[in-house]
Protein backbone atom coordinates (compact mmCIF):
# COMPACT_ATOMS: atom_id res chain seq x y z
CA UNK A 1 0.00 0.00 0.00
CA UNK A 2 1.42 3.36 -1.01
CA UNK A 3 1.26 6.70 0.69
CA UNK A 4 -2.30 7.97 1.06
CA UNK A 5 -2.63 11.67 0.24
CA UNK A 6 -4.75 13.73 2.59
CA UNK A 7 -7.42 14.55 0.04
CA UNK A 8 -10.81 15.90 1.04
CA UNK A 9 -12.35 12.54 0.13
CA UNK A 10 -9.88 10.69 2.34
CA UNK A 11 -10.45 13.04 5.28
CA UNK A 12 -14.24 12.81 4.88
CA UNK A 13 -14.04 9.00 4.81
CA UNK A 14 -11.89 8.84 7.95
CA UNK A 15 -14.07 11.41 9.72
CA UNK A 16 -17.27 9.50 8.95
CA UNK A 17 -15.64 6.21 10.03
CA UNK A 18 -14.65 7.76 13.37
CA UNK A 19 -18.09 9.31 13.81
CA UNK A 20 -19.79 5.98 13.06
CA UNK A 21 -17.46 4.19 15.47
CA UNK A 22 -18.31 6.66 18.23
CA UNK A 23 -22.04 6.46 17.49
CA UNK A 24 -21.94 2.67 17.64
CA UNK A 25 -20.39 2.91 21.11
CA UNK A 26 -23.06 5.38 22.23
CA UNK A 27 -25.68 2.82 21.14
CA UNK A 28 -23.74 -0.05 22.78
CA UNK A 29 -23.32 -1.72 19.38
CA UNK A 30 -20.53 -4.09 18.40
CA UNK A 31 -17.30 -2.50 17.16
CA UNK A 32 -13.89 -3.87 16.26
CA UNK A 33 -12.82 -2.85 19.77
CA UNK A 34 -14.99 -5.71 21.08
CA UNK A 35 -13.00 -8.14 18.95
CA UNK A 36 -9.70 -6.82 20.32
CA UNK A 37 -10.77 -7.03 23.97
CA UNK A 38 -13.60 -9.61 24.22
CA UNK A 39 -12.93 -10.28 27.92
CA UNK A 40 -13.76 -6.66 28.79
CA UNK A 41 -17.46 -7.13 27.97
CA UNK A 42 -17.79 -8.77 31.38
CA UNK A 43 -16.73 -5.58 33.17
CA UNK A 44 -19.15 -2.67 33.74
CA UNK A 45 -16.52 -0.01 33.10
CA UNK A 46 -15.94 -1.47 29.64
CA UNK A 47 -18.63 0.62 27.95
CA UNK A 48 -17.20 3.88 29.31
CA UNK A 49 -13.71 2.88 28.26
CA UNK A 50 -14.91 1.82 24.80
CA UNK A 51 -16.68 5.17 24.38
CA UNK A 52 -13.61 7.05 25.58
CA UNK A 53 -11.44 5.29 22.99
CA UNK A 54 -13.92 6.07 20.18
CA UNK A 55 -14.26 9.69 21.37
CA UNK A 56 -10.47 10.06 21.38
CA UNK A 57 -10.31 8.67 17.86
CA UNK A 58 -12.96 11.14 16.72
CA UNK A 59 -11.12 14.08 18.31
CA UNK A 60 -7.86 13.00 16.69
CA UNK A 61 -9.43 12.86 13.23
CA UNK A 62 -11.09 16.26 13.79
CA UNK A 63 -7.70 17.72 14.76
CA UNK A 64 -6.18 16.35 11.55
CA UNK A 65 -9.09 17.84 9.58
CA UNK A 66 -8.45 21.22 11.22
CA UNK A 67 -4.74 21.00 10.44
CA UNK A 68 -5.59 20.29 6.80
CA UNK A 69 -8.21 23.07 6.77
CA UNK A 70 -10.94 20.54 5.96
CA UNK A 71 -14.44 21.69 6.96
CA UNK A 72 -15.41 18.89 9.34
CA UNK A 73 -18.44 20.51 11.01
CA UNK A 74 -20.70 19.93 7.99
CA UNK A 75 -20.72 16.22 8.85
CA UNK A 76 -22.31 16.87 12.26
CA UNK A 77 -25.35 18.57 13.68
CA UNK A 78 -24.70 21.96 15.26
CA UNK A 79 -24.92 20.45 18.75
CA UNK A 80 -22.57 17.59 17.86
CA UNK A 81 -20.01 19.99 16.39
CA UNK A 82 -20.24 22.01 19.61
CA UNK A 83 -19.65 18.87 21.74
CA UNK A 84 -16.64 17.93 19.63
CA UNK A 85 -15.25 21.47 19.77
CA UNK A 86 -15.50 21.44 23.56
CA UNK A 87 -13.62 18.11 23.52
CA UNK A 88 -15.18 16.81 26.75
CA UNK A 89 -17.21 13.63 26.55
CA UNK A 90 -19.83 13.76 29.26
CA UNK A 91 -23.13 12.13 30.08
CA UNK A 92 -24.77 15.09 28.31
CA UNK A 93 -22.94 14.22 25.09
CA UNK A 94 -23.98 10.58 25.35
CA UNK A 95 -27.60 11.44 26.22
CA UNK A 96 -28.08 14.07 23.51
CA UNK A 97 -25.76 13.00 20.66
CA UNK A 98 -28.57 11.83 18.37
CA UNK A 99 -30.92 14.78 18.96
CA UNK A 100 -31.90 16.91 15.96
CA UNK A 101 -30.52 14.48 13.41
CA UNK A 102 -32.47 13.64 10.27
CA UNK A 103 -34.48 10.45 10.75
CA UNK A 104 -32.28 8.36 8.46
CA UNK A 105 -28.90 9.52 9.79
CA UNK A 106 -28.82 6.88 12.55
CA UNK A 107 -29.42 3.97 10.15
CA UNK A 108 -25.71 3.46 9.46
CA UNK A 109 -25.13 2.80 13.13
CA UNK A 110 -27.38 -0.28 13.18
Amino acid sequence: MGNQPFTNEYLAKKLLEAKTHFERTVDCKHTEFDDLYPYMVEHPQFFWYKRYVAWSELLTIVNICRDCEFEWTTHFTEAQADYVSKRVMSAKVLDHWFENQPNDSKEHVG
